[in-house]
C-alpha cells in the first residue's frame, strides 16, 4: 500500500476537508500522530500543530511536550500546547483518569477551533487508526454497547463537537508503522502504552495477541465486520427511529410511552434501551427498565440525570431535577419538593385541618408511596371534598370559573392511581381527617422566589 495516495483518496473519498482548509493536528508524539503530520506535510496540507500535556508521566510528559515543538518547528507551523492535571480533575470529577484527559483534550480542541472561527482552523484531525477501531469494537462488545458501539469508529467524528476527523482510519498499526521506518521518522514511545492498567492495553497487548495465534486474520475479520455492522447500523437506526417517532410522546420535557404499545412491539427490550440509553441509562439497567412493564404504579429506576417511572398506563421518562420534570415522586422522607417557581412543605401533624385552598391536611392511613405530583390531564377525576360522587377535573375547574390560560399549569397529587388533592384548590374527600388528633400529612404551599 501506498500510504500517502490511500491517505489522499480516503479524504476525497469521505469529503473530510477541502484541499485548501486549514487543519489542527492532535500530536501526541507517538508513532501514529507523528505519520499523520508526515503525510499532511507531504500531501501539502495547512496545518498547525496542537499538543496536550497531561502531566501524568513527569518528566516524560514534559520531553514528549518539547519534542513535538521540535517537530513544529521542522514543519514551520504554528505550535499549541495546553497543560492539565489531569489526576486532580479526574478526582474532582469522579471519572477515571482516560474519560478526564479524554474531556479536557477535546474541550481545549474545540475551543482552539471556536476561538479561530472565520480566520483558518477548520478542523482537527486524530491519528486513530484501523488496529485501535478493531481494539475499540471489541471493547463495545464485551461492555455491552448495542449495535451502535459495534459499527466503531467512524471518519468523522460524533459528539465531541462536529470538528474532528480521523483520516488514518483505513491503516493498521503495522502499515503505520512500517510507512514510519521506510521515512525514517523518529517518535516517542509512550510507557503508558505497554502498561495492562488500561482495558485497551490489555486487548492490544494480551487478547489480540493470543487469539491470533489461533485466527491469524482475526483483526481483518473485525475490520471487515466494522464495515458491515455499520451499514446495518444504519438500517437498524432507521428501523428503531421510525418506530419511536410513531409511539413515543413528549410533552415538555419528559417522555411518554404507552406499556401496551411496547409490550407487543416485535423487539420491546431494543426499543426501550434505544428509548432511555441517551439519558445515561446503560445496557445493565435494562431488565429493571423492563420490569416496570408489570409493576405498579410509582415504580421506576433512576439513571444520573433521569427517572424512567411506571404511571398507570404509560412509562414516563422524566428528569431527575424537580425544576424541569412534570411528574415528580414524593416518598415517606421527603419533606419538600419544588415544582415549576413553587414549592411544597411536608410535614405530619395532628392538629385540625384550616380551610386555606394553598395547604392540604391528608389522612396518613390512606395514603400509599410513593405519592406523585404531576400536571392534570383529560379524563382526571376525583371525589371534591364534601361530595360522595366523583367529578372530572375538568369539569371542576369550570365550575371554579378557571381561566382557560390557567388550566394548563393545575396540578395533583397522586396516591396509587387516586388523586388525592387538585393542589392549591381542593382535597380528594376520601382522603380527609375522619377524627381529631389524628396523624396528617401537611402540605403547604410557597412560592421558591
Amino acid at each position: 500500500m501506498n500510504l500517502l495516495s490511500t491517505f489522499q483518496a480516503y479524504i476525497k473519498q469521505h469529503r473530510l476537508f477541502n484541499a485548501n482548509d486549514k487543519l489542527l493536528l492532535a500530536v501526541s508524539g507517538g508513532v501514529d500522530s507523528i505519520v499523520l503530520a508526515d503525510l499532511c506535510h507531504r500531501a501539502g496540507l495547512a496545518f498547525e500543530i496542537a499538543h496536550v500535556n497531561f502531566q501524568l508521566r513527569g518528566e516524560e510528559s514534559d520531553a514528549d511536550e518539547k519534542w513535538v515543538e521540535q517537530l513544529a518547528m521542522q514543519y514551520g507551523v504554528s505550535f499549541h500546547v495546553k497543560r492539565f492535571d489531569t489526576q486532580t480533575v479526574a478526582n474532582q470529577k469522579g471519572n477515571n483518569i482516560q474519560i478526564a484527559a479524554r474531556q479536557l483534550r477535546y474541550d481545549w480542541f474545540n475551543e482552539l477551533i471556536a476561538a479561530d472561527a472565520g480566520t483558518s482552523l477548520k478542523y482537527v484531525l486524530t491519528a486513530h487508526h484501523a488496529s485501535d477501531n478493531a481494539e475499540t469494537v471489541l471493547m463495545h462488545f464485551l461492555k455491552g454497547t448495542g449495535i451502535r458501539g459495534l459499527k466503531g469508529m467512524t471518519p468523522v467524528a460524533s459528539g465531541i463537537g462536529g470538528h474532528v476527523v480521523r483520516p488514518l482510519l483505513f491503516a493498521t498499526r503495522r502499515q503505520i508503522e512500517d510507512y514510519a521506518r521506510a521515512q525514517h521518522l523518529q517518535w516517542r514511545e509512550d510507557a503508558s502504552n505497554a502498561s495492562d492498567y488500561y482495558t485497551r492495553n490489555v486487548i492490544r497487548n494480551e487478547w489480540l495477541p493470543m487469539i491470533q495465534k489461533h485466527i491469524p486474520e482475526v483483526e481483518e475479520n473485525l475490520l471487515d465486520n466494522i464495515k458491515r455492522l455499520s451499514q446495518t447500523a444504519t438500517i437498524y437506526e432507521d428501523t428503531v427511529n421510525k418506530w419511536l417517532r410513531k409511539v413515543l410522546i413528549k410533552k415538555g420535557n419528559e417522555i411518554h410511552i404507552p406499556v401496551l404499545r411496547l409490550k407487543h412491539s416485535m423487539a420491546p427490550d431494543t426499543f426501550l434501551y434505544e428509548m432511555i440509553n441517551p439519558y445515561g441509562f446503560n445496557s445493565r439497567q435494562l431488565a429493571t427498565a423492563m420490569s416496570l412493564l408489570e409493576a405498579e404504579s410509582g415504580k421506576y429506576v433512576d439513571s444520573v440525570t433521569h427517572r424512567l417511572l411506571r404511571n398507570r398506563n404509560w412509562l414516563i421518562l422524566t428528569p431527575l431535577h424537580y425544576e424541569a420534570s412534570q411528574h415528580i415522586l414524593i416518598q415517606d422522607t421527603d419533606r419538600e419538593v419544588s415544582f415549576n417557581d413553587k414549592k411544597i412543605s411536608i410535614s405530619i401533624t395532628s392538629k385540625s385541618p384550616t380551610p386555606n385552598p394553598e395547604e392540604a391536611y391528608l389522612n396518613m392511613h390512606e395514603l400509599q408511596y410513593p405519592l406523585i405530583l404531576r400536571k392534570w390531564k383529560e379524563g382526571d377525576y376525583f371525589y371534591p371534598l364534601g361530595m360522595k360522587k366523583k367529578k372530572k377535573i375538568s369539569k371542576f375547574l369550570i365550575d371554579q370559573k378557571m381561566p382557560l390560560h390557567q388550566k394548563s399549569n393545575i396540578w395533583v397529587l397522586e396516591s396509587s392511581n387516586r388523586i388525592v388533592w387538585v393542589v392549591g384548590m381542593r382535597i380528594d374527600d376520601r382522603f380527609k381527617a375522619l377524627q381529631s388528633n389524628q396523624e396528617l400529612m401537611h402540605l403547604k404551599i410557597s412560592s421558591t422566589e
